[in-house]
């Protein structure tokens, strides 16, 4: 009996014994020893794709199991919104790509949820305008990734039949592209470009040629009464449809489909807009692309930004992991960027990589132009501001006040009353 009693004793002390061990190493897991790291992306063909390329060119010292969970942008930021106000980062990421316009109110809302990437990443091999928009307080919490830098495309063939040439539309200004394209219009019938009165993506390129937004430098306070930039937008803008070198487009498919079938001669947008350009076969070699127009004011350059997003690494297990892999990819290799080009057409803002084959590849349907080349040195002169976090808020005031100066009401007035508007919603 005393025999048996010892076998039940030690048998029971060899399973609490297992059962412990189970438990300690479960505990480990979650503490961050697994090689699994999550990443939340929107857009398969681009940046999931992109994620995709960086994970097998990861050659660090660490085993990385990378899973991409596809998210759509608007999905991301609810989930992100709602998860991290929990406090808990419960069901949270590794990683997750945030638009550089929503960055700062990400990282001012939630200061804790987010890894400090200073020490991962060398900030001067990126463009100034990107660590601007993902960094707080002079540390660095974003990744950069694509560039949204700006161009001009044109139809070489229509602004020859209006006695342009390529030379001509190179750094010009707004005004200048108004009086051009009264002419094109003239000998062709065609707008230069078309415009969305709900999107004012075009006013958010014109005005940060001048270094300007809707936002002070505290990125917090709305700049709307009194900012020289948006005033001058604002009078381009209406002044381009009033003289009809602009038309209107009321969505995505419509804007395609305006440069596709030839009813316009050029294209104002950020870079990613490339693929969709050459979606049109039989319009190749009647193409380039020239710096963006600036507004014509003092220090305004030919060099703007329109989109672009950054990798974010959250305060959550695994998080060291989840830096070394940026780091390692998007943080480091150029033979990785050069294959994101080629193999995805995303242009990063990593600007070392501008040294390597791909990026100097001219292209046929552009006439031979190294287009890459080109858009990375624009990317370098895009002027660094302070997207903040209000940028969307203060666009939904200004498109409704958009209507109101397009019917005729005072551009002093305009701005005033979307001011007021602003200092009352956004305190």
């Amino acid at each position: 009996m005393k025999k048996l009693l010892l076998l039940v004793v030690a048998s029971i002390m060899m399973l609490a014994a297992c059962s412990s061990g189970s438990k300690e190493g479960g505990n480990s897991g979650k503490s961050g020893d697994s090689n699994t790291i999550t990443a939340w992306a929107w857009d398969p063909n681009f940046n999931i794709a992109a994620l995709k390329l960086a994970d097998e060119s990861y050659n660090g010292k660490d085993e990385i199991n990378l899973k991409i969970i596809e998210n759509g942008q608007p999905d991301i930021v609810s989930k992100l919104n709602t998860g991290l106000s929990s406090g808990t980062m419960k069901g949270m990421p590794n990683i997750v790509l945030i638009e550089d316009y929503r960055a700062q109110s990400f990282l001012k809302a939630y200061p804790d949820a987010f890894v400090d990437l200073s020490e991962y990443v060398n900030k001067d091999d990126f463009a100034p305008y990107k660590i601007e928009s993902a960094s707080l307080d002079g540390k660095l919490y974003g990744l950069p990734f694509d560039t949204g830098v700006a161009g001009l495309f044109i139809r070489t063939d229509m602004i020859k039949e209006a006695g342009y040439t390529v030379d001509d539309f190179t750094n010009i200004t707004w005004d200048q592209f108004i009086e051009m394209g009264k002419k094109v219009k003239e000998k062709t019938g065609k707008p230069m470009i078309t415009v969305d009165p709900n999107d004012l993506g075009t006013i958010r390129m014109m005005i940060q040629t001048a270094g300007k937004w809707y936002l002070k430098e505290d990125g917090v306070t709305p700049n709307i009464s009194g900012n020289e930039a948006l005033t001058e937008a604002f009078r381009v803008y209406k002044t381009m449809l009033k003289e009809e070198v602009a038309g209107i487009h009321s969505d995505w498919s419509q804007l395609l489909a305006g440069f596709n079938n030839g009813d316009v001669a050029a294209v104002a947008q950020g870079n990613w807009i490339t693929p969709s350009i050459k979606a049109e076969e039989s319009q190749s070699g009647n193409w380039a692309v020239v710096p963006i127009p600036r507004l014509d004011l003092p220090n305004a350059k030919n060099a703007s930004n329109l989109g672009g997003s950054s990798f974010y690494v959250l305060n959550v297990d695994g998080k060291e992991k989840a830096a070394e892999f940026l780091a390692n990819t998007f943080g480091s290799n150029k033979d990785f960027y050069q294959n994101l080009v080629t193999k995805v057409g995303a242009i990063g803002t990593y600007m070392p990589a501008s040294e390597g084959d791909a990026y100097k590849a001219e292209d046929p349907y552009f006439g031979g132009q190294a287009t890459v080349t080109d858009f990375s040195k624009w990317m370098e002169e895009i002027p660094a501001v302070n997207y903040g976090m209000h940028t969307y808020a203060v666009e939904d005031i200004l498109v409704a006040e958009m209507q109101n100066y397009l019917n005729g009401q005072d551009i002093k007035e305009v701005l005033n009353n979307a001011q007021k508007q602003a200092d009352s919603q956004l305190k």
